[in-house]
């Protein structure tokens, strides 16, 4: 499977995501940033995305690793020193 699909099918999932995926064809790193994820926990987030890829997830996908941030969290990380 290839990350640009990934991204594609997880933009699709959110009314205005920013979406990056990398990976090695079966291992991949999500970060997605979607006001969606306001209010809700990490789990939450995580099965947003996870819907949104549908049964790719254990098949295709064998593993994905997710950072899923609200656009403030992801300003706030990039004002941070630290970033």
């Amino acid at each position: 499977m290839d990350p640009v699909e990934i991204s594609k099918l997880i933009e699709a999932g959110f009314d205005n995501a920013t979406v990056k995926v990398i990976g090695d064809g079966s291992h991949f790193e999500a970060l997605v940033i979607a006001s969606e994820f306001e209010g809700k926990r990490s789990i939450a987030r995580h099965q947003l995305v996870y819907k949104s890829l549908g049964e790719l997830v254990g098949n295709e996908i064998h593993a994905l690793s997710i950072r899923a941030l609200t656009p403030e969290e992801w300003q706030a990380r990039s004002e941070s020193p630290r970033g």
